[in-house]
């Protein structure tokens, strides 16, 4: 909570400072955002890179669970598909917006390099409700429905910032699926969004 509260706090000086063109002009270069994201994906990177262990635990997952990251995938697809329908957004547009999964910080950037700062700002406020969702629900989705359910939930942010809110409500033998789960929404997000991007152009 506190993470999203100063990610949304920065969001919003961010505006106030691109509003009252308060940022030196080398900022205000149009690339800044993508240079930006490139040093996020190399980020992402060494992180994934240096948890050895971790990906070597994947590879004793039942068959099973290791469909769940792309079942999440198909079901935030079809979530956007009746988004689209249900605010009149253009298909390609929401199902961009759908794919990025919680990934706000790398999602809103991708969206709003290519399709603007007003679908950017939706990118970044759905995805972030859709992670305080997964946090403040978690006990209720692995009592009513399944405690996989809040892995798939979780979408990419599994693997750090619901990891706790999951464990606690479907216990710690899910600490692995939920840790393999982040890892493959967090590989598919730059791919997907950037490809419904593109056909939205």
């Amino acid at each position: 909570m506190k993470d999203n509260l100063l990610l949304l706090g920065c969001f919003a000086i961010g505006l106030a400072l691109g509003n009252f063109d308060l940022l030196p002009d080398a900022l205000n270069h149009p690339d800044t955002g993508k240079y930006l994201l490139y040093l996020l994906m190399f980020a992402v990177g060494v992180s994934v890179g240096n948890d050895r262990e971790t990906v070597s635990g994947f590879r004793k997952l039942p068959k099973s669970l290791l469909l769940l990251p792309f079942l999440t995938i198909l079901g935030s697809f079809i979530g956007g598909l009746i988004a689209s329908l249900v605010v009149g957004l253009g298909l390609f547009q929401t199902l961009a917006i759908s794919q990025g999964l919680a990934y706000y910080s790398l999602s809103s950037i991708l969206i709003t390099e290519k399709l603007g700062i007003t679908l950017g700002a939706v990118a970044l406020f759905s995805n972030i409700i859709r992670e305080l969702l997964t946090i403040v629900l978690a006990p209720l989705l692995s009592k009513y429905i399944s405690p996989l359910a809040p892995i798939a939930a979780g979408g990419a942010t599994t693997m750090d910032v619901t990891l706790p809110a999951i464990l606690n409500a479907s216990g710690n033998r899910y600490l692995v699926p939920s840790i393999y789960h982040g890892f493959v929404c967090d590989l598919s997000v730059p791919f997907l969004v950037t490809l419904f991007i593109e056909l939205a152009l």
